[in-house]
């Protein structure tokens, strides 16, 4: 299931006020570019924030041509003090997300606004569910919060490469940000269907995880980036996961969805176990969700 939340679309006020921000796909792509350019020494040196390009060149099928850098932002929030160089560059690329009226925010005000829009989402769908609204809340699915930002660079010759290779994602839900440039794309009914830009609006995906809670009520969208001759292309993606953070907690297909016709298509599995078994596959063109079918 893949969802576009654009102003005024929803009935609630948070949802509006958090979509309609003013920032321009220019100032995303300077900001990009900065993170890139200037500041990928000092990512590579802290272990919080983790830089990577082409990580799974010897099994993707296909070359993906972008560099990426991640961090962890829930639950432990990283403090700007321990990161002088990337604090900035985190705090523009987060407001870009979220700042209605481009003011200053710091880190943490934009992470209560992503957390907050998450848990909103989890609510609904959890309603969509015919469950109490704090029901995936509960479950922990919002306690987690990753960001990934991904720099396209042009490529002259887009038909001999990809930008991200078809995959699900490994988490419960995805926000993604993407800029004007295009070349997402979503697999649907075998084909592959453009998803065009949308401008002050966030793209949210249903990940693996909650695909697995679910048994398939809800299902991941299946994507990936084609190569484009104009860029950079820039996305920022947050993914309500903790990744592979130590945890005792087991997940499986819920069981007040569960029936005599319907019976659990999935074995239990923690986050990090899944995270792990997703990342050994690299983006090898399948899902780690066969690999965890009973």
């Amino acid at each position: 299931m893949c969802i576009i939340l654009m102003r005024k679309v929803g009935s609630g006020a948070n949802i509006d006020e958090t979509l309609s921000h003013s920032s321009t796909t220019t100032s995303m792509k300077i900001t990009g570019a900065r993170v890139f350019v200037n500041v990928t020494p000092h990512i590579c040196r802290n272990r919080s924030f983790v830089y990577n390009s082409n990580v799974d060149i010897y099994s993707s099928p296909a070359l993906n041509w972008r560099d990426s850098f991640s961090c962890y932002l829930a639950p432990d929030t990283p403090k700007p003090e321990d990161f002088p160089a990337l604090s900035c560059v985190l705090e523009m690329h987060i407001s870009i997300l979220l700042n209605p009226h481009e003011r200053h925010t710091s880190v943490g005000e934009d992470i209560t606004i992503l957390m907050n829009l998450g848990t909103l989402l989890f609510e609904l769908l959890s309603e969509a569910l015919g469950l109490n609204p704090n029901h995936l809340k509960d479950m922990g699915c919002a306690e987690g919060l990753i960001a990934l930002c991904h720099y396209y660079p042009s490529y002259p010759e887009p038909e001999l490469t990809v930008g991200t290779t078809k995959h699900s994602d490994n988490d419960f839900l995805t926000m993604l940000l993407q800029d004007h440039i295009g070349g997402l794309q979503v697999l649907y009914e075998d084909k592959w269907i453009d998803i065009t830009p949308v401008p002050g609006a966030l793209l949210v995906n249903v990940g693996d995880l909650l695909q697995l809670i679910t048994n398939d009520k809800f299902k991941s969208v299946v994507h990936r980036v084609i190569a484009n001759q104009v860029g950079p292309r820039i996305s920022v993606a947050c993914f309500f996961s903790t990744g592979l953070k130590a945890s005792s907690k087991l997940y499986g297909p819920m069981k007040e969805l569960l029936s005599e016709d319907n019976p659990p298509k999935y074995r239990e599995t923690s986050v990090a176990d899944y995270v792990a078994c997703f990342r050994a596959k690299r983006l090898d063109g399948t899902s780690a969700l066969t690999h965890h079918m009973i």
